[in-house]
């Protein structure tokens, strides 16, 4: 009832909005929560991961100019990300990191997924960087506080190189992505661009004994309701570097998303919703 109410009365949407993101500030503002803000170019001496992204794929039939628009807020945003040290204790925040994303700022029109839509707005497109952030972090000893996942899949897979739902939505400022640093070491993010992909590293101060294998488990398009869903599981396999042995399994996602493009039926599995 609440989402076909702010469907149908846009305003209604935007106290909503107004009224969650000045309740974020104030929790913020009265949190005991030590929030990263240290930046250092150099990079820590021990690489726990990286990976890259690329900039431009086929997204059903969205503008092409959009992800160009995509790439000059993602610069944008990469100069509040680069660097950042998450030091023991302290938990990073996505948009405590990146502020607002605005046109005073230089941000411009992108590609946004919102309130289960796709939209244009200014600053879209930097949930390509929450995504990379949050792949890198799952292949470091960082917790994850906060991670938010779209409820509907908009568009086919195109060049995808990692698992479904395994990305993370961020909307200023009440959706977002935070990681907490519960070892006794430095935590730090380095990112950049180049003409074809988004890049990242993350790194820590000391070598850390274990590594992390990050995969998917059950996935698979059904069909209830005379709608598409589509669900899967990330799991993660922590691993003893010396021994090479994996001492714990761990499920770190449920994924159930409903699929807004065309499916070949072959692809599709009925299942009743009630059971």
């Amino acid at each position: 009832m609440r989402q076909l109410l702010l469907t149908h009365f846009p305003f209604l949407y935007k106290v909503r909005v107004a009224q969650l993101t000045l309740k974020r500030h104030l929790l913020n503002t009265l949190s005991f929560t030590k929030f990263a803000k240290q930046r250092s170019e150099e990079a820590l001496p021990y690489t726990c991961k990286k990976h890259q992204s690329l900039l431009r794929r086929k997204l059903g039939s969205t503008d092409p100019v959009l992800q160009e628009n995509k790439i000059t807020n993602l610069r944008l945003s990469l100069r509040y990300i680069d660097g950042i040290v998450i030091r023991p204790g302290e938990t990073f925040s996505f948009w405590r990191t990146v502020g607002k994303t605005t046109a005073a700022k230089g941000y411009i029109e992108g590609l946004l997924l919102s309130n289960g839509d796709v939209k244009t707005g200014i600053g879209g497109g930097i949930c390509q960087l929450a995504n990379l952030l949050f792949w890198l972090a799952l292949h470091t000893p960082l917790t994850i506080r906060e991670r938010h996942h779209h409820s509907f899949d908009p568009f086919p897979d195109d060049q995808r190189a990692l698992p479904f739902g395994s990305g993370a939505s961020v909307f200023y400022n009440y959706i977002d992505l935070r990681f907490h640093n519960r070892t006794d070491q430095a935590i730090q993010f380095k990112v950049w661009l180049t003409n074809d992909h988004l890049k990242g590293s993350v790194h820590i101060a000391e070598e850390w004994p274990y590594s992390y294998h990050v995969f998917e488990k059950n996935h698979a398009f059904l069909r209830a309701g005379g709608k598409n869903y589509r669900q899967n599981e990330i799991w993660r396999d922590v691993i003893d570097k010396k021994t090479g042995n994996t001492i714990q399994q761990e499920r770190l996602i449920s994924n159930y998303s409903e699929v807004r493009y065309e499916l070949p039926m072959t692809d599709l599995h009925s299942c009743d919703l009630s059971t």
